[in-house]
């Protein structure tokens, strides 16, 4: 899945093991190398703790994960849990606003944070010898974060201006934004993890610090822990400073099913663009265990699919939409939603060709499909991404910032330690005659809402949006 999409839409992907993928051409088929095994374990206070050994340079990620994100939110309060992520950096009783941020950086560590729809997360990078000092300041953060009103105001114009350069700016970006309002009746993700911007406006210090009480609490946030660390001292460590913290319940979360679709969607929008461009989304299900039911085999047979289509350059979407003089789409893209929180989207789309139209484009997208559905695909095919996701396995340990995401957002979900060996062992599984059957039986017009980018003419004039405000976030 091409990025722009996986970050407009899809944004809990970004720690899925499927996007640690090689470039084209990798053949590499054995199991990745052997490595410690991640530990998980839960403090008094019922914090979770995840621990996983990487001593291959002198370096360690603290993060820090808290079930909760933009759904989690009410009306009226979009944006709440985005703004409370910029307010975690403006102090507690011990340390004065952006000092934490100081402090790391002198420590020779960098850090940052992220607000998605299903989880916050809060990451620091550091020498390993370090360690003990980024647990303090984290735990103190989490514990005890406080700021005047005015620290509140200043930092909400920060964040209405994010999301002026992050969406209001960019014409895809507000297609995606109206596209999940209309995908999505009672489900939370139909709202934007920024928040609208009335609500934004509207927020009040009050907001931020009553969603902090009721959703910062030790048994709502996992600890994740990896690099060149010894498991007893880190257990030592977290016990220390995070296990002081006094047990709170989590709030009962009410059940908000998504109810049935019954018929197309479409969703007109128009904007200042250069091209026009069209997206598919269509509902699936999820991966919720590993155990083999119908809808979780289901779902592995369509992110099979999505790499079929456009897992490495020249799959067939690529090939049949963007190459040769009948060419409808300049660039294509697809994927699937694994998993997550809330229900989850199989998603095509395509910018048009010069002299093509978005419905000649989808049209194209929809037909691909059919002929998997008709034809089926080859083992070659199915050899080629699964090779590649066995070879992204063994790159990925490269970096111990994505160990670290993916125990994280594996442990958002409810998933093992070891989530990430056992959907490779799921994935190469799957075979030719499932991919064709899920082709078969997910892309009706009942699962479909189709959202088309109309270009209105760009204003040669206009000059692009300069700010002296921070933008955090990744």
């Amino acid at each position: 899945m091409k990025p722009l999409l996986r970050k407009l839409l899809l944004p809990l992907l970004s720690a899925s093991p499927l996007l640690f993928l090689p470039a084209a051409g990798a053949q590499i088929s054995g199991p990745p190398p052997a490595q410690e095994k991640a530990e998980e374990y839960k403090l008094a206070n019922g914090m979770t703790v995840i621990v996983k050994p990487d001593r291959r340079a002198p370096t360690a990620v603290h993060m820090l994960y808290v079930r909760v994100g933009s759904m989690d939110e009410v009306d009226g309060t979009t944006g709440v849990a985005h703004v409370l992520e910029h307010m975690m950096f403006k102090g507690t009783p011990t340390t004065g606003p952006g000092e934490f941020s100081r402090k790391v950086a002198a420590l020779g560590g960098r850090e940052n944070a992220f607000t998605q729809r299903d989880n916050t997360g809060y990451y620091q990078q550091i020498p390993a010898g370090k360690l003990e000092d980024v647990i303090r300041l984290e735990s103190d953060r989490f514990a005890h974060n406080q700021w005047p009103d005015e620290e509140f105001r200043k930092e909400m114009e920060v964040v209405k201006e994010e999301r002026r350069m992050r969406t209001d700016d960019q014409p895809r970006a507000q297609l995606y934004e109206q596209l999940s309002s209309v995908v999505y009746q009672a489900s939370p993700y139909r709202r934007p993890v920024v928040g609208w911007m009335s609500d934004l406006d509207a927020m009040t210090a009050a907001d931020a610090r009553d969603f902090y009480r009721r959703w910062y609490v030790p048994a709502n946030a996992a600890v994740v822990i990896a690099g060149d660390v010894d498991p007893q001292q880190v257990h030592k460590l977290v016990e220390k400073y995070y296990g002081s913290i006094p047990a709170r319940p989590v709030p009962v979360r009410k059940p908000r099913e998504e109810p049935a679709q019954n018929g197309i969607r479409r969703l007109e929008f128009k904007a200042p663009a250069d091209q026009s461009y069209v997206t598919l989304a269509f509902k699936v299900p999820q991966v919720t265990s590993f155990e083999r039911t119908p809808d979780n085999d289901d779902a592995l047979a369509l992110t099979v699919l999505a790499a079929v289509l456009d897992g490495y350059e020249g799959a067939r979407l690529d090939r049949a939409l963007t190459q040769g003089p009948d060419r409808v789409a300049d660039s294509v893209d697809a994927g699937n939603g694994l998993w997550g929180r809330g229900p989850q989207l199989f998603t095509l789309s395509g910018v048009p060709a010069k002299g093509k139209t978005p419905e000649q484009v989808e049209a194209a997208l929809r037909a691909q499909v059919a002929k998997v559905a008709r034809e089926g695909v080859t083992e070659a095919e199915l050899n080629r991404v699964k090779t590649r996701w066995i070879a992204g396995e063994i790159y990925k340990l490269d970096s111990v910032m994505s160990q670290a995401r993916e125990l994280g957002s594996g442990w958002i979900l409810g998933m093992p330690v070891d989530a990430s060996d056992r959907l490779m062992a799921r994935l190469r599984d799957v075979t030719a005659d499932q991919v064709k059957s899920v082709a078969a039986r997910y892309f009706g017009d009942d699962q479909l809402t189709v959202g088309i980018l109309r270009p209105l003419p760009v204003d040669p004039n206009r000059k692009p949006r300069r700010t002296n405000l921070p933008v955090r976030g990744d």
